[in-house]
């Protein structure tokens, strides 16, 4: 029985083994290999934060969603971008709320004195409650929250460091109603692109795992297991030219994200991978002007050439 005035950490048998983490992914499509497999086993059970970086498309949000299917467990997501703050991640006040309780009061003439009126538009009825407060409300029995923090390095130094109450503590503290604490500690997954560097003692709260982009057979099973309507050798080919493009010195190389959208294209095209389908769909798998220029420029005959990756 656990004690609901202390965090809550699964218990051992919650997550039997990394195989196991592994499995419960792939019944949900997230094909996951063993190093993040036990990155995420570590971090459940040992309640620590996981910290996924890598290129972007590479499926670290996925993660994170994949795992809140199987458990059952509630996602909050907190989007991070540049100028975030407290407002937006945690909590704020319900102003006009305050404002009409005030007013209300102030017609029904019940002669409270000013500080009991005060008092009471400081009561968690005002309280708007951002994704890191609705992450430390989860119940005990219930599964713990899955709360993703992505894309962390978008956000400023101030708030990197805020989250560290958060994220060590799992608790935070509201100057109007004090301490609340988490009674059941969330699973916590944090992302990034690395687009800066994040700082030592984030880090060190966390379990870390680079991202990678999976190679051709993983790759090839992901986006089967995405669009299991699409042929195997459609597939097969879509991701040997993704490979391709992977190796050449584009500005932002495509991730498995655009790998499934391109096999759903020439699916949906049912014109085969041919240069001229190739090159109608390339909006399916470059985002950057400039790449498919350069790609067209090269010829796409050049791409489609067989069992020579970046030649």
């Amino acid at each position: 029985m656990n004690d609901v005035t202390s965090p809550y950490v699964p218990e051992p048998d919650d997550v039997a083994s990394p195989a196991a983490v592994a499995d419960a992914l792939g019944r949900d499509g997230y094909l996951a290999d063993e190093e993040l497999a036990t990155a995420l086993f570590l971090a459940v059970r040992l309640g620590r934060p996981l910290l996924l970086e890598g290129e972007a498309g590479v499926g670290k949000t996925e993660v994170a969603r994949a795992w809140a299917s199987v458990t059952g467990s509630p996602l909050i997501r907190l989007q991070c971008y540049e100028g975030i703050d407290i407002g937006h991640a945690l909590y704020e006040w319900d102003y006009p709320r305050q404002l009409l309780h005030l007013r209300s009061a102030e017609a029904g003439g019940t002669g409270r004195p000013a500080d009991a009126l005060e008092a009471e538009l400081y009561d968690e009825r005002f309280l708007i409650r951002r994704p890191l407060l609705e992450a430390l409300g989860g119940e005990v029995g219930s599964p713990a929250p899955v709360l993703l923090i992505d894309e962390i390095d978008r956000a400023d130094d101030e708030f990197e460091a805020f989250l560290l109450e958060v994220l060590s503590d799992h608790a935070v503290t509201i100057p109007e109603l004090g301490t609340i604490t988490a009674a059941v500690v969330p699973i916590e997954v944090l992302t990034s692109n690395r687009t800066r560097d994040l700082h030592d003692p984030l880090k060190r709260r966390c379990i870390y795992h680079w991202v990678d982009h999976p190679d051709a057979e993983r790759e090839a099973a992901i986006v089967a297991s995405r669009a299991p309507g699409l042929p195997a050798e459609l597939v097969a080919r879509t991701v040997g030219l993704v490979v391709e493009l992977r190796a050449l010195s584009l500005y932002k190389p495509p991730g498995v994200a655009e790998t499934i959208d391109w096999a759903h294209a020439f699916g949906e095209l049912g014109a085969g991978v041919d240069a001229t389908t190739t090159r109608l769909t390339l909006g399916a798998v470059l985002k950057y002007h400039e790449d498919r220029e350069r790609i067209l420029d090269a010829g796409i005959e050049r791409l489609l050439e067989p069992d020579e990756p970046g030649s």
